[in-house]
């Protein structure tokens, strides 16, 4: 195995045009695992911790650019306020010591449909920066997944930035394991209600071959939720919500759930989580 260190991002994108078949490395919290563990051994690494300006965040036009070296600890600290949905699920990643070196974009490239930061994403409407020595490319997030552990960068991209909206409203992110903490999800959610536009987001994780939104979910909720919050919650509006986000899953039976489980399982975190975000904005979320 070649072992690549690049020291700017100029000189990251030559590596990764010269030698397409080098994977990406930068908190190494899932390509390790899976070296260590011989599942998988790429030709060649292309270290991409040296490259600082991965590790920047800024805001423009009400969008956040993470910077594809910021980690999950850093978003807990530093961006909650903004994104709380993307704070929420990164709380769940793993140990400290996970957080501390762990990041969205590492979590995007592994693409596995049980990633934590993939439902907040999806329900915020984020885009993924994509560069290469050809140019860059806006990948709008429910176009970045096609398959199992397979995403849309070409061979000779990687990962600059992940563009998140600012949030317009309430925001919630749910996720069921075998234990308390440093557990891969049985299934997650998350929640996006977008106040002044009147819009919903949903993402599911976990529960299908890729993450995926719940479309229909989106839809009903937007046009039968009481925007004013002036009203209680309504139940029925609610039970029909948990049953379409629990209808959008395809999931499988494996050693962390069964089907039936997980599809169980979405319809109750759509409600509570539709439920919290309604006490935020009840309570005077500034939302």
């Amino acid at each position: 195995m070649d072992f690549l260190r690049a020291t700017t991002w100029t000189e990251a994108l030559r590596m990764k045009a010269d030698r397409p078949d080098a994977t990406p490395l930068q908190g190494g919290t899932d390509v390790m695992v899976e070296i260590n563990l011989d599942k998988g051994r790429p030709k060649a690494l292309l270290d991409l911790t040296p490259v600082t300006e991965l590790t920047e965040w800024s805001i423009h036009d009400d969008t956040v650019r993470i910077g594809a070296g910021v980690t999950y600890t850093r978003i807990i600290a530093e961006l909650a306020d903004r994104l709380p949905g993307l704070a929420q699920a990164s709380r769940t990643v793993g140990s400290p010591q996970i957080r501390n070196r762990g990041t969205v974009a590492g979590n995007l490239g592994a693409a596995s449909p049980a990633g934590d930061s993939h439902p907040p994403l999806l329900a915020t409407g984020a885009t993924v920066e994509a560069e290469s020595v050809d140019g860059t490319r806006m990948i709008p997030i429910g176009d970045f997944y096609t398959g199992v552990k397979r995403n849309a960068l070409a061979a000779n991209e990687l990962i600059r930035a992940i563009h998140v909206p600012v949030k317009t409203g309430p925001q919630y992110f749910s996720k069921i394991g075998t234990r308390n903490a440093m557990v891969i999800a049985v299934c997650s959610f998350g929640l996006a209600l977008n106040v002044a536009e009147r819009t919903v987001g949903t993402g599911i994780g976990s529960a299908a071959p890729t993450p995926r939104r719940a479309f229909e979910a989106e839809t009903f909720l937007a046009e039968n939720l009481d925007w004013s919050f002036e009203n209680e919650l309504d139940p029925v509006v609610t039970k029909r919500f948990g049953e379409l986000v629990a209808a959008a899953a395809a999931p499988i039976d494996d050693v962390r759930g069964s089907r039936d489980y997980r599809v169980h399982a979405l319809a109750v975190m759509a409600r509570r989580t539709l439920g919290w975000a309604w006490q935020e904005r009840v309570n005077g979320g500034n939302s």
